[in-house]
């Protein structure tokens, strides 16, 4: 590759785009409070220590060594340590996973663009519970609506990277990343005055103890055996594990892909640090700027997905400024998806102009539809298709309609299957496959060699945790997931 970072802070604020996204919004705050608060968030630093700035450090370095796409960058590092040319397949992985992610993503991003422009009407103003509900209910339901919406943001994603690393890339993070920042500060600074501010953070950083070691049920109510007492668990840890991975964009090519254009003279272990630190950054204070207006109108902290297009709207509905404070906040999380978005993209545009030749803004093009295609199912999902209602149209095409099909399976539909299968399976698998790829396959002259302009102590301890403890730890969080092995 012959691009790279006009400085170390377009890296960063790159790297910390592509990690910031909705689910540091909502679901870190929700899971903070639900699992111990402070506790929790000791759990999940540590976590991060263990698995995520290790497995960070590893992406960066490779794709700085590479310096190409991560599919050409693991075939060429395969052949240079003498290893299988298989080992790209990693590189396969991680960049169908990322197009698989942004075809959801993009559906979710463009209703937060709707509910951007609905907020700034004052559409949520003086409404009610069942009006909120309603206007979400006509969104998702409207399969037109939705398509326009993800055509919008796929097309903005598009023009953003089809003008190239410096012209398209630096230029967008360099505005959305202060951006985010400016917006959650004045949030934050919002949400302080609310009422409601001290009991966020009870909420979000009083350690409880039972809540991250003791089992409990949908309604909260902890568990207990036969002898009446509290049944002890590690799901929080597990829970911790899984967020320290997936929160900072692994597995996917995108951090790869973005180390590649890095500087050969820049610490790798100072920058994933700041990248680590400033994305758990974004997360608390997102929830110092959500859960006071939650708490301060009586709702419900606990929502999950709904949180964002059902309970934050009832408390913007009510409020003095709602509309200006709601209209910010989807703002936010605009600028975290659109940023996310650019990562996703970027390692199969790279891929396309380096192995087929292709021009970037015809390789971007080509990308975005098959994205923007890809992205149909998740549309279908949310108006109520399943893979039955799939499956039973193709065998009814084709003259086949006796066969039934009752699998668990069929019951599903397109999103919630493609979501498994990259959350679930092809990242922790990617990330733990290629920290054995750096800790076991290739050459430590190789690897010590990237971090050589860092802090002499950080090499050992990385090369450590890469081979001991970060593979092992994600074979947990992976086989915890899909239900082979738990702790309880």
């Amino acid at each position: 590759m012959k691009h790279e970072w006009s400085s170390r802070l377009t890296f960063i604020l790159a790297a910390v785009g592509s990690a910031v996204g909705l689910g540091n919004v909502w679901k870190f705050p929700y899971i903070t409070g639900e699992y111990g608060g402070g506790f929790f968030i000791f759990a999940y630093l540590f976590c991060v220590a263990l698995i995520g700035l290790p497995i960070m450090l590893t992406e960066i370095a490779l794709g700085r060594r590479g310096k190409h796409s991560p599919v050409n960058t693991l075939a060429e590092l395969s052949l240079e340590a003498g290893a299988s040319p298989r080992w790209n397949l990693l590189g396969w992985s991680g960049m169908i996973a990322g197009c698989l992610i942004l075809s959801y993503y993009s559906v979710i991003a463009g209703e937060v663009m709707a509910y951007t422009f609905r907020a700034a009407s004052g559409m949520f103003t003086q409404q009610t519970a069942d009006g909120i509900k309603g206007i979400f209910n006509t969104l998702t339901s409207d399969a037109e609506k939705l398509l326009a919406w993800h055509t919008l943001f796929i097309v903005l994603t598009v023009v953003a990277v089809a003008r190239g690393v410096k012209g398209g890339i630096e230029k967008t993070v360099t505005f959305l990343m202060p951006a985010l920042f400016i917006v959650l500060l004045v949030l934050v600074g919002y949400a302080m005055n609310s009422g409601g501010f001290s009991q966020a953070l009870d909420f979000m950083f009083t350690p409880d103890m039972d809540k991250f070691f003791y089992a409990r049920n949908d309604a909260g109510a902890y568990l207990v055996d036969a002898n009446g007492e509290k049944i002890f668990t590690w799901k929080a840890l597990m829970v911790a594990m899984g967020h320290a991975f997936f929160t900072l964009s692994l597995g996917m090519g995108a951090i790869m892909m973005y180390g590649s254009y890095l500087n050969r003279h820049v610490s790798i272990g100072k920058m994933a640090m700041i990248i680590v630190s400033l994305d758990t950054l974004v997360a608390l204070l997102a929830g110092l700027a959500i859960f006071p207006l939650v708490f301060v109108n009586n709702l419900d902290p606990a929502s999950g997905p709904g949180l964002i297009f059902e309970t934050l709207p009832l408390a913007f509905a009510s409020m003095p400024g709602g509309a200006f404070i709601g209209t910010l906040f989807f703002a936010l999380l605009f600028f975290a998806a659109l940023s996310s978005a650019i990562s996703l993209i970027e390692p199969t545009v790279a891929f396309l102009i380096e192995s087929k030749k292709m021009r970037r803004i015809k390789a971007t093009a080509w990308t975005g539809f098959v994205i923007w295609l890809t992205g149909l199912a998740t549309i279908f999902s949310m108006t109520g298709l399943t893979l039955k209602d799939i499956g039973e149209a193709l065998l009814g095409a084709i003259g086949l309609d006796e066969i039934e099909l009752n699998s668990a399976l069929f019951q599903y539909n397109p999103f919630q299957v493609i979501d498994f299968f990259t959350a679930s399976i092809m990242l922790p698998l990617g990330g733990m496959l290629i920290a054995i790829f750096a800790g076991w396959i290739m050459d430590r002259e190789s690897t010590q060699r990237e971090f050589s302009f860092s802090n002499r102590f950080i090499y050992p301890v990385w090369y450590f945790m890469v081979r001991y403890i970060s593979p092992v730890l994600v074979l947990m969080v992976f086989l915890n997931i899909i239900g082979i092995f738990s702790f309880d």
